[in-house]
């Protein structure tokens, strides 16, 4: 693919979505954080239905640790992986409040040293909560970018390595949310809607479907 079909693919994922939001609800920063370590292999539909309640009782690092592992449990158990995720999360909760007064810290290494907080965990919370130009590549975005051949990669980091050199500079800070977004409802895994796809024509994937 060259570089004015990519460009082509990314004004009309622009012009069809001017300003992509993480479909995570969160209103500080520790929110964010807290839902996108809940999220890992796990939908944001559960997330949501699982911070709705913990949110209003526990919303800060000290709030959460407070509430034990335990506790954390009743309010995630109906998210995967929740006796993990749990345990993570006190751990970092308890690093945020001795290492970065309980604030999140704004830095690459930082965020991936707290426990359950990974390469694209950190890149998410970067982007979204401080407008950083990081692309977290999960398997969405792996997916439509081998797929359309908007950017080729046997792993998650070679695709985020190609995203970041051939994504030009304007739509870098929205192009994570526009390719899982388009991942989420439209290249789906297992029978993608190319007959309702906006960007079909410029899309290089052989086996097209007519949905």
């Amino acid at each position: 693919m060259n570089n004015v079909k990519r460009r082509e693919i990314l004004e009309r994922l622009r012009a069809d979505n001017p300003h992509p939001q993480t479909e995570l609800e969160w209103s500080t920063p520790f929110e964010l954080l807290i839902a996108v370590l809940l999220s890992a292999q796990a939908t944001d539909v559960s997330v949501n239905k699982a911070t709705r309640k913990l949110y209003p009782v526990a919303n800060t690092p000290q709030g959460i640790l407070d509430l034990g592992v335990d506790g954390l449990k009743t309010y995630i158990k109906t998210i995967g992986l929740f006796n993990t995720k749990a345990v993570n999360v006190i751990k970092t909760c308890q690093m945020l409040i001795d290492l970065h007064g309980s604030k999140i810290p704004e830095d690459q290494d930082a965020l991936e040293d707290l426990p359950g907080v990974g390469h694209k965990t950190a890149n998410v919370v970067l982007n979204t909560a401080f407008g950083w130009p990081t692309i977290a590549v999960d398997t969405h975005i792996y997916r439509v970018s081998n797929r359309t051949k908007l950017a080729i990669g046997k792993t998650v980091n070679d695709v985020e390595k190609k995203l970041l050199k051939v994504v030009p500079k304007e739509f870098k800070l929205d192009v994570h949310h526009w390719l899982i977004l388009h991942g989420r409802y439209t290249c789906i895994a297992r029978k993608p809607r190319c007959g309702s796809c906006m960007i079909e024509d410029l899309c290089e994937f052989k086996e097209k479907t007519d949905i």
